[in-house]
């Protein structure tokens, strides 16, 4: 009798997938000291999508550890990643550039105009304007024209506690850490995963109470 070769499995919570085959190597990290039985795991179609459509597809880790003791009785599965996982399929479309910056450019306008109405908002219900005159006639002893150091340190400093706060801009960032967009987009999408696998949970175990 061959000794079992253990299969370490380390599915992922939500994989994008392309093509309509999808291999284990596509959603998950397979881990075994034989090579040979790795590369042969890997290989595995854990699932073929028959429509064409973008879809999001909530599937079990037992169904992937089922396959793989039927595509070798002797390996052991040792599944260290998610219980249940979500294939994400986007089918591959031929990108239209102008669409691309069509779209970046109206988000960069939005964002633009919502920032600024915004902050214009909140200095007016705080009389930010008030304030820097009073301030300016008490250290000056003249009136204020509206455009001074005060509005001019403001303004740039405003932007600099944008920039600062965001850690982000273009391409550069001040350091490793995530920005706070980058933050929130991945709450985003873990919220999105916990909803889906609980719905797909729930089917057909509903209560009907009409």
């Amino acid at each position: 009798m061959s000794a079992q070769k253990t299969v370490y499995l380390n599915l992922r919570e939500m994989t994008e997938v392309p093509g309509q085959d999808i291999y284990l190597k596509d959603v998950a990290d397979v881990y075994c000291s034989d090579k040979t039985i790795e590369a042969k795991c890997r290989a595995l179609k854990v699932k073929t999508v028959r429509g064409k459509k973008e879809h999001r597809y909530v599937e079990s880790a037992l169904q992937v550890i089922e396959k793989l003791e039927k595509l070798d009785p002797s390996i052991q599965v040792d599944n260290v990643g998610s219980v249940e996982y979500i294939i994400d399929y986007h089918p591959q479309k031929v990108p239209s550039a102008l669409w691309q910056w069509t779209k970046t450019i109206f988000v960069c306008i939005v964002c633009f105009c919502g920032a600024g109405f915004a902050i214009m908002t909140f200095n007016n219900d705080v009389s930010v304007n008030s304030v820097f005159q009073e301030v300016y006639r008490l250290i000056t002893g003249q009136e204020s024209t509206g455009f001074t150091v005060l509005e001019v340190s403001y303004s740039v400093g405003l932007a600099l506690g944008i920039l600062l706060f965001f850690n982000h801009f273009a391409k550069w960032k001040l350091n490793t850490d995530p920005t706070p967009l980058e933050v929130e987009m991945r709450l985003y999408e873990e919220n999105i995963s916990k909803t889906l696998i609980q719905n797909d949970s729930r089917k057909e175990r509903e209560v009907d109470v009409s």
